[in-house]
């Protein structure tokens, strides 16, 4: 079939590729000049598995309402007069039960999973590199009731197969001597040994390049217009290009995966994708001192943020991402919550980061309400989705992209997960309608 893909970030990239081994005929679509120049360009680089407790728990209702207002808060409703945002929050809300909680932790751990065994075993077949590290994600608390409130999430983890480990503060300072500026503040932590950290925008290069060579049709600086209907399927798409010009690309089958704009164009089709874009900032600082920075990926629960490091011959960098801030499509880079990073940074790592030559950035997360995201099926036959990942589209790209190309294909899927319009494991997640 020929297949067009609709976005060049993580998720149409690994759907692209994958699309292309199963023999089809591959073009991608994407409005910027480079593939993961927006949502994946800097982002945690986290293959974070054991990340699987998701924003809609139910101990978010209280946090959320302690936040409002607060600048630097780690998630930051910012109330605005739209309805989008409005029936979000609604939806978010009935995801706080301890019943949907346990549910969309699985989903998120089974699809986090088989993902990063996809990645693997990518790596492995092509030999990729992207300033991956194989040691693991370390979980630190600094307070006792964020640490009490993880050992239940946990322990559902490992009993769907992550491994996620409940350690004491001592052994966390073992496997990541960097934090014993801060031992008596710990009060423990969880390590997953089989997570692993990357950098997702230059995996995507690579993996594009990969593509390419293989057949894959990339129309960069190409801005899609509408999705066409004609006769209860998708004709064609409209999109400009980098001059202006009009074209009509048409396919046989149409993957959604653009990010926190999927909605706006599944719209006009009577689709309706409860996502919203959450707003995370990041900042990547060259690394000053080797002997203070970390080597293990880590993730600050309480402050929701995490913590990579790249080395290679390009230079020795530390990439701190979170926070979440729903402000409609608001790119704006607020400076509070800019400096609030590097606040903690030097917190917990002074000196390891040269913050004088702090690169700043944010990108807008395609957020659900239950974090699970949106795979597979709508009610066009030949319109597919892969979107609404949140955080976590760079631990679930391989897994959703090799999901989708088999779906498109005609083919089960090789993992248990509430894909759209198919049968779920065991709750049905919202559908689009």
């Amino acid at each position: 079939m020929r297949v067009i893909v609709l976005g060049a970030g993580l998720l149409g990239v690994t759907s692209a590729y994958y699309l292309q081994q199963l023999g089809h005929e591959v073009t991608v679509i994407d409005r910027q000049a480079t593939p993961a120049a927006e949502t994946s360009f800097a982002n945690g680089g986290q293959i974070s598995v054991s990340h699987a407790e998701p924003w809609a728990n139910p101990s978010a209702p209280l946090k959320v309402l302690q936040w409002l207002g607060k600048e630097d808060a780690p998630l930051l409703f910012r109330m605005r007069a739209d309805m989008r945002q409005w029936l979000w929050g609604l939806q978010f809300l009935r995801e706080c039960t301890p019943a949907r909680t346990r549910h969309n932790i699985e989903q998120i751990v089974r699809l986090g999973t088989y993902s990063r065994s996809m990645l693997q075993q990518l790596r492995r077949d092509t030999g990729l590199s992207y300033d991956q590290r194989t040691q693991g994600i370390l979980h630190f608390y600094t307070t006792q009731k964020e640490f009490d409130g993880a050992l239940e999430p946990a322990e559902q983890m490992r009993t769907l197969g992550c491994e996620r480990r409940v350690i004491s503060a001592d052994e966390a300072v073992k496997i990541e001597p960097a934090l014993a500026h801060i031992r008596p503040k710990l009060a423990g932590a969880t390590y997953t040994a089989e997570d692993e950290s990357g950098d997702a925008n230059r995996f995507a290069r690579e993996l594009v390049g990969l593509a390419a060579a293989a057949g894959v049709k990339f129309l960069m600086s190409h801005t899609v217009t509408a999705l066409r209907e004609a006769g209860g399927s998708i004709d064609h798409v409209e999109a400009t290009d980098s001059e202006g010009r009009f074209q009509r690309i048409r396919g046989d089958a149409f993957v959604l995966a653009m990010g926190s704009l999927s909605p706006l164009y599944a719209a006009p089709l009577g689709i309706r994708l409860p996502i919203y874009p959450a707003k995370g900032y990041s900042v990547t600082l060259p690394v000053k001192d080797a002997s203070k920075a970390h080597q293990v990926s880590l993730t600050d629960d309480e402050f929701k943020l995490v913590f990579s490091r790249y080395t290679s011959a390009s230079g020795d960098r530390l990439r701190i991402a979170g926070t979440a801030e729903l402000n409609g499509y608001d790119r704006d880079l607020n400076r509070v919550r800019c400096e609030a990073i590097v606040r903690r940074v030097e917190e917990l790592f002074p000196g390891a980061g040269d913050t004088t030559q702090a690169q700043f950035w944010t990108g807008l997360r395609p957020a659900t309400p239950s974090n699970v995201p949106l795979i597979g099926k709508t009610k066009l036959p030949n319109l597919f989705l892969n979107t609404g990942h949140g955080t976590l589209g760079w631990t679930h790209a391989c897994g959703s992209g090799k999901s989708i190309a088999r779906i498109v294909s005609g083919l089960e899927p090789e993992v248990d997960f509430a894909f759209t319009g198919m049968p779920a494991p065991k709750l049905r997640m919202l559908q689009p309608a």
